[in-house]
This record gives C-alpha cells, sequence and structure tokens, in this order.
C-alpha cells in the first residue's frame, strides 16, 4: 500500500510540476505526461493487492449472507479460486507485454524501456495472488456490507 500510496504523490507532483512548466514558465515538460500516466498504473497494480486482502472480491454477497457456514467456506474457495485465476492470467498476458516492450521506449524518455512501465502487471498479480490467499485463510471482510 504504501508503494501504491507512493506513485500517487509521484503522479500529483509530476502533474503540478507540468502546470507549472506549462502555463507559468511556459516550456512545456513533455515527458510528464507519460510518467503521470505510467505511475497511475502502478499505483492502481500496486493497491489491488490491498483490495483483495481485505475481502473486496466480487462475490455473490446475497447467497453469501444467506448461506449457512459450511457453505460460506464453499464460496470463499469459489471466489478465491476465481480471483487466482484472473490474477493468473494477468501475470502471464503482462510478463509477456512486458518482454514484447522491452525493445520500445518511452515518449520523452528515450533511453528508458517499457518494460519497466508494463512491469507493473505482473509485479501487482503476484502481490495480488499473495492478498488473496492470505484473505481465503484469515477472512477480513472489510467490505461494508460483510464486515465482521
Amino acid at each position: 500500500m504504501a508503494g501504491a500510496c507512493a506513485m500517487l504523490v509521484v503522479a500529483s507532483a509530476l502533474g503540478v510540476f507540468q502546470i507549472v512548466t506549462r502555463f507559468v514558465l511556459e516550456q512545456p515538460a513533455e515527458w510528464t505526461e507519460v510518467m503521470i500516466r505510467f505511475s497511475l498504473i502502478w499505483m492502481v497494480f500496486l493497491g489491488i493487492p490491498m483490495a483483495f486482502r481485505q475481502g473486496a472480491m466480487v462475490s455473490v454477497d446475497v447467497v453469501y449472507r444467506w448461506s449457512p457456514p459450511a457453505l460460506k467456506r464453499v464460496l470463499d474457495w469459489a471466489v478465491c479460486l476465481a480471483a487466482l485465476v484472473l490474477v493468473g492470467i494477468i501475470f502471464w498476458w503482462g510478463w509477456d507485454y512486458a518482454q514484447r516492450g522491452r525493445v520500445q521506449t518511452m515518449i520523452g524518455l528515450e533511453d528508458v524501456s517499457m518494460f519497466w512501465a508494463y512491469l507493473a502487471m505482473p509485479v501487482g498479480a503476484v502481490f495480488s495472488a499473495l492478498g488473496i490467499v492470505g484473505n481465503l485463510l484469515d477472512p477480513k471482510r472489510m467490505e461494508l456490507e460483510t464486515a465482521q
């Protein structure tokens, strides 16, 4: 979560810097646009694992509320497995995308490979998988409707 917050700070600071250079100094820094975009992508993929850890996964709340405890555990496993399949797909295709992006460079930052921007997907998927398994083993249920 600290990494996600840091990426939000970076995006905000670059946004202010971009406004100052563009409108006050009238000398825009082109590289800030792409860095804001990629810091926001990293922010999302570093923040998702916390949501998974807190139990903010896709679930059927009505069925969960009306189910006996044994069926609730089955639903927990089903949601966990579905979420793990999803992050597994994100990891697989994210890593493939990052590998293919090694030969590309960032606009405005010709010395930086796009690999580092695309790496957010597999990194976020690994941390998300840990959050999903952590929620299965020790459910937090931080959502409003299912809070314990």
